[in-house]
């Protein structure tokens, strides 16, 4: 493997304080009542607008009378607090260490809108460990899509053969087959190891640094 793409929320960082403290604070201007944080980890992986749209149903707008707004609020919130309590899972930060010294390419694609999926890379792991960071914009389709897989591997210059791809959720497990490049799930993000086996997980590995016997 020459490429080695990742996910972000549940693969690389625990943002889910911060995903879950952004819905809340948005439910709240918004005078609604509030959704728990097990709930929140659950609506999380198909981007903003999803999140928001499950919150609200949540909440009791199932018929999504105030989405618009919602996604106004929320993306205001969010943006000011993306990197709340953040932080990398153990183990992390020296898997990408070991691969970068391998001449491993390092890319990170997000259903995260694309402003705060840098702003968290950055913050957590500096400007120079990835080659490529994408998040959630317009022009390209969010996953399971597999656009953003191709578009990085474009401009990183490598075949699917040579990629692997890592995520968390069942959403990753899709975005990896119809990509067709090889996936490996992890363990300690935020979907169980049933969710990942039953969307088709072929490998699941509990430990980055479990990563290094496939590069």
């Amino acid at each position: 493997m020459k490429t080695c793409i990742f996910d972000l929320d549940g693969t690389l960082t625990d943002t889910l304080e911060s995903l879950a403290f952004s819905v809340k604070e948005t439910l709240k201007e918004m005078g609604l009542p509030q959704i728990t944080t097990d709930e929140c980890r659950s609506f999380v992986g198909n981007g903003a607008r999803y999140l928001m749209e499950r919150s609200l149903e949540a909440a009791g707008d199932r018929e999504l009378s105030r989405i618009e707004e919602g996604m106004e609020v929320y993306g205001r919130i969010f943006d000011e607090n993306c990197t709340y309590l953040v932080t990398p899972y153990e183990g992390i930060t020296g898997t990408l260490m070991q691969m970068k010294d391998k001449g491993i390419k390092l890319a990170v694609l997000s259903n995260k809108p694309h402003r705060q999926t840098k702003k968290v890379v950055e913050r957590i792991f500096g400007e120079d460990v990835f080659d490529c960071v994408q998040g959630q914009k317009e022009g390209i389709a969010r996953k399971p899509d597999p656009a953003g897989i191709y578009r990085l591997l474009e401009e990183m210059q490598a075949g699917r053969e040579e990629c692997l791809y890592v995520g968390d959720s069942e959403v990753d497990v899709e975005t990896g087959r119809n990509a067709g490049v090889r996936m490996v799930g992890v363990s300690w993000g935020f979907r169980s190891r049933e969710v990942l086996r039953a969307a088709g997980a072929g490998t699941i590995i509990d430990s980055p640094e479990e990563l290094m016997q496939f590069v």
